[in-house]
């Protein structure tokens, strides 16, 4: 079996390394700063390598989950990064699978750049929650070469309930950063949507008891709501920094393309608004809270 590679033990991270370990595939990970994921992998089988450049250099296919395009660059470009020991190990096969939500013109630029090593990068971003990754019912969304794809098939299926094979590289954070847009959108509108009816005396019992089982309704809707009537913070575990860098990558795509995304750079503004007050770690739902605390109001 390939030696598999894994950088970016985080909410999603360790749990897609453990799924793999748990498929039989030797695992080799850099630990996460909160090493609690990466003692429990080694506990299960799992090898501890001290920097990216091991990765390259003993790893067949490496699997990246980080935090967005700056931290991408540098797992792989760093002084000790993955092409690094590659190329001290003189690696033409390697193939690398980026889960992470980054910026497709950087993820098409280091693919081109990689390839003059023999190195193949993929991207493989990721659909679903902590929970899904847990449990190995993530999505993949596939931007790559139908022959690497077909080789990284059987590692992908360990960790995924659905592969979906979008287009060549680059296609996969593009169709991600589409998704999370969506997604974001609706979380901004769900918020102002909340603080305009409280102020017209709809509370979010009566809000939510419209929209449940209507055509508005969606998995989105239902974990941001089960905050706002519950107060579970763990319903969905999605950072407003996570969302500002996602919204704020699709409005520079947008500006890429040259095309006018006034809806785009508004939502991202919101999410900018909440982490530069310092909410950055506050999870999606909250966003709801937030708003209404600008116009003096408390939800629940």
């Amino acid at each position: 079996m390939p030696t598999i590679g894994f950088a970016g033990l985080g909410l999603m991270g360790a749990g897609i390394a453990r799924n793999i370990l748990k498929a039989g595939y030797p695992l080799k990970a850099l630990a996460h700063r909160n090493r609690q994921p990466i003692e429990a992998l080694r506990a299960e089988g799992a090898m501890e390598v001290d920097d990216a450049a091991a990765l390259g250099a003993e790893c067949d296919i490496v699997f990246l989950c980080v935090t967005g395009a700056p931290q991408v660059e540098a797992i792989i470009d760093g002084e000790d990064g993955i092409r690094a020991g590659a190329r001290r190990a003189n690696r033409q096969d390697l193939v690398i699978v980026d889960c992470s939500t980054s910026e497709p013109t950087l993820t098409r630029r280091l693919a081109e750049s990689l390839a003059a090593d023999g190195i193949t990068l993929i991207d493989a971003p990721l659909g679903g929650t902590p929970t899904q990754a847990d449990t190995g019912e993530l999505q993949a969304i596939v931007g790559a070469d139908d022959g690497v794809l077909e080789r990284v098939r059987p590692v992908l299926e360990t960790w995924t309930s659905k592969i979906i094979h979008v287009g060549p590289v680059g296609a996969g954070h593009t169709m991600k950063l589409l998704n999370n847009f969506l997604a974001m959108g609706y979380g901004a509108i769900f918020a102002e949507a909340l603080t305009i009816g409280a102020k017209a005396g709809i509370t979010p019992q009566t809000f939510d008891s419209v929209i449940r089982g209507s055509r508005m309704d969606s998995g989105f809707y239902q974990t941001f709501f089960q905050y706002v009537l519950e107060r579970d913070r763990n319903a969905h575990r999605f950072t407003l920094a996570n969302a500002h860098k996602d919204t704020r990558y699709l409005a520079s795509l947008a500006e890429a393309m040259n095309v006018e995304a006034g809806v785009a750079r508004a939502v991202r503004d919101l999410y900018a608004s909440a982490e530069s007050q310092g909410d950055g770690e506050k999870f999606v739902p909250e966003l709801s809270d937030i708003v209404a605390a600008r116009h003096q109001l408390t939800l629940f």
